[in-house]
């Protein structure tokens, strides 16, 4: 049975982890809040009697032994890193409900074929190194670790580097990709929009994953007097650049109905004086959506609104893509397993898709995946106040530990392989 009290203490206690003085939350990837606490994690797990690994990129494994130690995982977890000013419960609700669970199996002393593990993927958020879920990226043998010396913070600070900051050696010839057979990946999470709240469902069960394309777009014009230039003979960057903004929304906004979504989350002006015509300006875009195929029509369509914009305002503009990931499909079969579960309980649930990215993205690929959202209030996310309720947060944490009790035993199997039509 879940301790709703367990894991209401357990939020209480990593909650001052990085606390601002009003209110938010921050815990950037490999920071010393973000490895305060992922060592809070790792005692959890040593007391719920999990063996820990730690592999190359500073991924944590905790491990909860099998009858038959070589049978392939059952594995559940998420993130505890945080954006700037953020909340706690995004990432924290996946890897707090998954140590319950283990909790629960242990206080009851129950004993499985399968093994159990819980994972805690680092650097989940882009907010330091510009890329979200390096770490399950990682982990999925995505990213290797001799490519790493590309991510820098805005401190200029490489990723090897913040990784050798605290402690990890950040070997590029170390093999990071999960060496094991994975039978099922499980991730709880806060829904981070009002869907579930506006229609009254307590969880939703996922059927497939939003994927991101960010770009960063410099922007080059001319930087001139602002009262000696005429307006005719102007190559302003930061009108050119406010152009491009108002593309990446209407474009949008025109694919709306098919699930995309567009945000230019930064603008830097240079040389950002009142009384000079921006030279330069930097943009920070996300598009996203959950069909490949529009997205990369809308893309199309941006690059195309970009190039009429450098023309017609005479600068220059380089791309630059970040990322570029294909939207993800869930396993249709662990949907259906997950729903008659939660029928067993009788909670109301829901299908949908995810707007957001999430670790369970990358480990759709390898293994029968499932993630299951928890309304957070008002849909806010990312921010200060971002909250989840504790009875909301039991029902999802009540959904995995009867999901991984019949997992974990050898009499269940897919009837499909992963991938299978």
């Amino acid at each position: 049975m879940v301790c709703s009290e367990r894991l209401a203490g357990n939020f209480q206690r990593l909650s001052v982890i990085g606390a601002e003085a009003h209110g938010g939350i921050t815990r950037l990837a490999f920071s010393d809040t973000d490895w305060e606490a992922r060592a809070f994690v790792i005692r959890l797990m040593e007391q719920v009697g999990l063996r820990i690994r730690i592999d190359a990129f500073g991924n944590v494994i905790g491990r909860r032994e099998g009858l038959n130690p070589a049978a392939s995982v059952i594995m559940l977890g998420s993130h505890v890193d945080s954006v700037p000013n953020g909340g706690n419960y995004d990432g924290i609700v996946g890897v707090l409900g998954a140590i319950e669970v283990l909790q629960c199996l242990e206080d009851a002393q129950e004993t499985y074929y399968h093994p159990i593990e819980v994972v805690v993927f680092m650097a989940e958020e882009s907010s330091r190194f510009g890329v979200a879920t390096l770490g399950s990226k990682v982990f999925c043998g995505k990213i290797k670790m001799n490519e790493l010396d590309q991510f820098i913070d805005q401190q200029g600070i490489m990723l090897p580097e913040a990784m050798r900051r605290q402690g990890l050696t950040a070997d590029k010839q170390a093999q990071a990709a999960y060496p094991g057979e994975i039978k099922a990946f499980l991730e709880l999470h806060i829904e981070q929009g009002k869907v579930l709240e506006t229609v009254g469902k307590q969880l939703g069960i996922v059927t497939g994953i939003a994927a991101p394309t960010r770009m960063r777009i410099v922007i080059e014009g001319q930087a001139d007097h602002s009262g000696a230039t005429p307006m005719n003979m102007r190559r302003d960057a930061l009108t050119a650049a406010a152009e491009v903004i108002l593309a990446v929304e209407a474009l949008a906004e025109a694919a709306a109905k098919d699930g995309i979504v567009g945000t230019t989350g930064i603008i830097q002006a240079e040389p950002g004086v009142m009384n000079v015509i921006p030279g330069r300006v930097e943009l920070g875009i996300d598009i996203r959506g959950t069909l490949p195929t529009v997205k990369q029509l809308v893309l199309r369509q941006l690059y195309e609104a970009i190039d009429r914009i450098k023309s017609r305002r005479q600068v220059a503009a380089a791309i630059k893509v970040l990322t570029d990931e294909v939207p993800v499909s869930l396993s249709a079969e662990m949907v259906e397993f997950l729903e008659s579960v939660n029928d067993e309980r009788g909670a109301s649930a829901r299908r949908m898709p995810s707007g957001a990215g999430h670790d369970a993205m990358h480990l759709a690929g390898f293994a029968h995946t499932g993630l299951v959202f928890i309304p957070c209030r008002a849909g806010i996310s990312h921010n200060p106040a971002e909250w989840a309720e504790l009875a909301d947060i039991v029902a999802g944490t009540e959904l995995l530990l009867a999901a991984t009790r019949k997992l974990a035993q050898k009499e269940f199997g897919w009837k499909t392989a992963v991938g299978a039509k």
